[in-house]
């Protein structure tokens, strides 16, 4: 039970990494934009997004491994193989962003 009240916290969030992970890819036209979207934008989002939810609610590795797994699927549909690096890049923001959100929302609170 308290297990799924953290899933359903975790909804909005997850929603926001989804949409990350699976529109700005389309933006990308050439080599340029590839390496601004994938080293820039994406790492962004996916950081404030974990260091917010890090904030309001806790540390929480589910949704570290969750936001992790959510990267791979774009693989195959956006990058060519070279992109599973980027799988262990974004789990690593995610949970720093988490981290750091969880010991803010400590200060804070």
């Amino acid at each position: 039970m308290k297990q799924m009240k953290k899933l359903r916290e975790m909804i909005p969030y997850l929603l926001v990494i989804i949409l990350d992970f699976y529109l700005f890819p389309l933006l990308i036209r050439d080599t340029g934009s590839a390496m601004l979207i994938l080293l820039m934008v994406i790492p962004l989002v996916c950081f404030i997004c974990s260091l917010v939810y890090g904030i309001k609610n806790t540390f929480s590795l589910t949704y570290v491994i969750i936001t992790t797994v959510l990267f791979i699927p774009s693989i195959p549909l956006f990058y060519n193989l070279t992109a599973w690096v980027y799988v262990i890049g974004y789990g690593v923001i995610a949970l720093l962003g988490n981290a750091i959100g969880t010991l803010l929302g400590k200060t804070i609170k």
